[in-house]
């Protein structure tokens, strides 16, 4: 085995040792204090700040869930106003019920009309 840079003490120590579960179960306990994935399920909901608003807006909250923003997010292109991101955090059997509120939520706003750009997603990939 050959390491090539500046490796975390963790992931190298396991590699060393060849016991990724210990590894594994490290990170996991790591995200749960933290309330990370794959802990939680997580929807970042990113776009237009009224649009993001409407949408998150329709989203009822249960004990236990946190949401977080909205934050202003870096325009890739020169805007009057930047995207911003909301995420919403529930403990991982409401995982289901998020997705069902936010799917209908962005129903309500195709049926309605709803202006602005916003994009959905859940469980994505930069908080894994």
């Amino acid at each position: 085995m050959l390491l090539v840079g500046d490796g975390a003490p963790a992931p190298t120590g396991a590699l060393v040792r060849f016991d990724a579960a210990w590894l594994a179960e490290r990170e996991l306990t790591e995200r749960r204090e933290l309330a990370l994935p794959p802990a939680v399920r997580v929807a970042a909901v990113t776009g237009d700040r009224e649009a993001v608003e409407a949408i998150v807006g329709r989203v009822e909250l249960a004990a236990g869930d946190a949401m977080l923003g909205p934050v202003e997010l870096p325009a890739r292109e020169p805007t009057l106003e930047p995207p911003v991101r909301v995420v919403v955090r529930v403990p991982l059997g409401r995982g289901l019920d998020l997705a069902r509120q936010l799917r209908a939520s962005l129903a309500v706003r195709s049926a309605r009309r709803e202006g602005g750009t916003v994009r959905v997603q859940l469980d994505p990939k930069e908080m894994l």
